[in-house]
């Protein structure tokens, strides 16, 4: 295919963007943000069980790439997973409800934050092993091409799921095969406890898909309009029958590995400075306001109207009932 290295891709204007979708983008993007922050706080609190993963600081990625997207495309997640099936369109009760472990969440209360999934809008489910998303995303595009739709698939993972083999796996095959599936790296720096750069032997994951004859394409993974920009060409490519595309979008994990997690691998002050220059909120705030796309009276109309329906949520979620002991086996087995 020719394919050299990778691609690094700058915004284009906003002047062509539709109205909606900039709400929508802000919408999507602050609704990630509450979402994740009631998260944190009822953990902490001690009413959330198991471990959550917050994807606060990379709503940008999500978004992006969602907006893309139909219902009827599939979406593949991590145990990071909150922001992604948020931006797919699954329902927020459902997931507040599923997080806190109540029957009425997305899988009856019997996932958790790590395995939420939601078939209805094409969210295939989020995943607790590393590099375990790459394989079943592969699979829903072979079965898109078997079936002759032009229907796309997106897997998401992060710069230490890159080194799994699974990875190199799913790559081969849906570069052989001009799979309709997108591989979407989001590299935060940091592996767990460990950082990237340490255990990966590219500076960029982009440079991976040249051995696959894929395009590769970096991206500011902190501009919704950058990463909407890239994902677009690579899932219209996808929909024409062109295969697959890795696209690296370069965030940072601004919260620990986990909630609890006590971070002694990096200072707060790194991580604050970070956020403080690269805060995809604020960016896409500056810019929309500096290019009079949007007033501050809009976005904060937004904001409030989004944080209500997250506190409903909430409500939502505690006011539900447990599952059933009975029910313990349920669903489990077909």
């Amino acid at each position: 295919m020719g394919v050299k290295g990778h691609e690094k891709r700058e915004v284009t204007a906003l002047t062509k963007i539709d109205k909606d979708l900039l709400n929508d983008f802000y919408k999507t993007m602050v609704k990630i943000r509450f979402f994740e922050e009631n998260i944190e706080k009822y953990f902490l609190a001690g009413e959330i069980p198991g471990f959550v993963h917050l994807y606060i600081g990379e709503e940008a990625v999500a978004t992006g790439v969602c907006a893309n997207l139909t219902r009827d495309d599939y979406i593949q997640s991590t145990h990071r997973g909150h922001g992604h099936t948020i931006a797919k369109g699954a329902d927020v009760n459902r997931m507040m409800a599923e997080i806190f472990g109540k029957k009425t969440g997305h899988c009856k209360g019997k996932g958790g934050s790590m395995h939420i999934a939601d078939f209805s809008v094409g969210m295939l489910g989020a995943n607790g092993v590393v590099g375990g998303g790459y394989t079943l995303a592969t699979g829903a595009a072979l079965a898109i091409k078997m079936q002759k739709k032009d229907n796309v698939a997106v897997v998401f993972f992060g710069d230490g799921a890159s080194n799994r083999g699974t990875f190199h796996e799913a790559a081969n095959m849906a570069a052989a095969w001009k799979l309709p599936v997108i591989f979407v790296c989001e590299n935060n720096e940091w592996a767990s406890t460990t950082p990237y750069k340490t255990t990966t032997s590219v500076a960029d994951i982009a440079d991976r898909a040249v051995g696959y004859g894929m395009p590769g394409v970096i991206v500011d993974g902190n501009d919704v309009f950058a990463v909407y920009d890239a994902a677009k060409e690579a899932v219209e490519r996808a929909r024409q029958g062109g295969g697959p595309t890795l696209l690296e979008a370069k965030t940072y994990r601004i919260k620990g590995h986990f909630v609890g997690d006590p971070e002694m691998y990096r200072t707060r002050e790194e991580v604050q400075e970070r956020f403080d220059k690269n805060d995809p909120i604020k960016r896409f705030e500056k810019r929309v306001m500096d290019e009079n796309l949007m007033s501050r009276n809009e976005l904060d109309q937004i904001k409030e109207q989004v944080k209500k329906s997250i506190e409903e949520a909430v409500e939502y979620a505690k006011n539900s009932p447990y599952p059933d002991p009975e029910e313990l086996f349920d669903d489990l087995y077909v």
